[in-house]
């Protein structure tokens, strides 16, 4: 599960639907998904031990 901060609604704690891990420039990592309320995309940044760990969990590969 991986969780994020919606710009939009100001809403904290929501859940990314089908999420994808990407690589950052400068070698960090970031989830991008949507939040299924409003439809805006949510991006939460990671370290690459909670990026593996959302991997393992089910999120999609995108770098």
């Amino acid at each position: 599960m991986v969780t994020g901060y919606c710009v939009k609604c100001k809403e904290k704690g929501v859940e990314l639907s089908a999420p994808e891990i990407h690589q950052t420039s400068k070698g960090g990592y970031m989830a991008k998904g949507k939040h299924a309320t409003c439809g805006t995309t949510v991006c939460a940044m990671m370290s690459k031990v909670n990026a593996e760990k959302a991997l393992e969990e089910g999120a999609t590969k995108a770098y």
